[in-house]
């Protein structure tokens, strides 16, 4: 099995333009939060015939993006306990922030609308990025990077604060 610190060198290899690394650090958690989006606006009733019995107040909670979480969190906790612990945080943010657009439509705009402007953006501008780097995605060669790459960015941060992961 690959280590946490194989896959981010992996990622690295095809990160390593200036210009490509910047707007990965704005891009990648905007994909993140908008496909967070997307398995949000599952109907609910949907999931709730999985989930028959649980407390209402539970059941309101439970959708395709917490399902998608928990198997995301299972794949970090396997490479390393405290990357999953920073990116759970960074899932609860991500679902805060969702909870409040779906009850404000910001705009007149939905969830869904938000989170499919964003996505379309945010990969234009990632493609761009690595035409500039000359390199394709890594998600090309391998489809679990699209989950390195927020662990990418969150090794970064772990450095600066001094966290080991």
């Amino acid at each position: 099995m690959r280590t946490l610190q194989n896959w981010l060198d992996d990622y690295g290899v095809s990160h390593q333009n200036k210009t490509n690394k910047i707007i990965h650090w704005f891009c990648v958690p905007v994909i993140f939060f908008s496909v967070l989006g997307f398995l949000v606006c599952v109907p609910h009733d949907f999931m709730l015939k999985w989930f028959d019995g649980i407390s209402e107040g539970i059941a309101s909670h439970i959708h395709f993006g917490t399902v998608v979480v928990i198997l995301a969190m299972i794949f970090y906790i396997r490479l390393s306990i405290v990357m999953a612990i920073g990116i759970l945080v960074y899932c609860l943010l991500c679902l805060f922030g969702i909870s409040f657009i779906e009850s404000a439509e910001p705009f007149g705009f939905s969830l869904l609308t938000i989170s499919v402007v964003l996505f379309v953006l945010a990969w234009i501008v990632q493609f761009i990025g690595h035409k500039i780097e000359g390199a394709k995605p890594s998600f090309l060669e391998d489809i679990q990077f699209l989950l390195i790459g927020p662990a990418w960015l969150m090794s970064f941060i772990f450095k600066k604060i001094g966290i080991i992961y």
